[in-house]
């Protein structure tokens, strides 16, 4: 392990999950599993006491949801962990809730352990984890919920290039696809989604695809 590793606590009711991730996990040089939980009541206590960087969390759990248990981080002062949602189906209706009280992405819980393992450096790194199937079922799921009235007026704090950025990056391009659709250099994407994130206050890409949405930028089947 070595003195920057990634720290990570894992939260899900079934023991299996817990051992068998964190031991994979904790297998890895650059990671190490400084705690878990059985349910998102413990979570607020847990992130005090071990102040991870990434948080693998369980959206379905008896007592306290993993939804609930996420707003409940955001809400704790100070710098907060990533939050990498675990679900057993990429349609959860939890979703985009999720990712608006602050979650980094989601992960399938029968991923292989490459994909976990991925998962867990993606997000550490401030990258979010948007499968492109969570993607199109977050549209759809969004689309098909209640009415929500348009915040087009974010838009307007974006030039012409940045809004197809973040058209692109909503609908679960990485920084090379954008590039490649836009025919711009992969740093230049990156230097426009740092400005997206600054000129909208948002935490990650997550955050972007969330926005994109809420503004009326992204419609089903667009």
């Amino acid at each position: 392990m070595t003195e920057t590793a990634i720290r990570i606590a894992i939260v899900d009711d079934q023991a299996m999950v817990r051992q068998g991730f964190g031991a994979l996990l904790d297998a890895q040089p650059d990671m190490s599993v400084v705690g878990s939980a059985e349910d998102g009541a413990q979570v607020v206590d847990l992130v005090r006491r071990t102040a991870p960087d990434v948080i693998l969390m369980d959206i379905r759990m008896p007592q306290l949801n993993g939804l609930d248990a996420t707003r409940a981080v955001f809400q704790m002062p100070g710098e907060h962990p990533k939050i990498i949602m675990l679900t057993t189906f990429d349609a959860d209706e939890y979703v985009f809730s999720a990712l608006r009280a602050g979650a980094s992405g989601f992960l399938l819980k029968d991923a292989t352990a490459e994909d976990l393992i991925s998962a867990v450096r993606v997000v550490a790194a401030g990258d979010s984890l948007l499968a492109p199937s969570v993607t199109r079922r977050l549209i759809a799921e969004y689309v098909a919920g209640p009415t929500v009235v348009k915040d087009t007026a974010v838009l307007g704090q974006l030039t012409d290039r940045e809004i197809d950025v973040m058209t692109l990056v909503a609908k679960g391009s990485t920084n090379a696809e954008v590039a490649a659709e836009l025919f711009l250099a992969e740093q230049t994407v990156k230097t426009h989604v740092s400005r997206i994130l600054a000129k909208l206050g948002l935490r990650d890409r997550a955050q972007i695809v969330v926005a994109a949405y809420e503004s009326g930028l992204v419609v089903a089947g667009g």
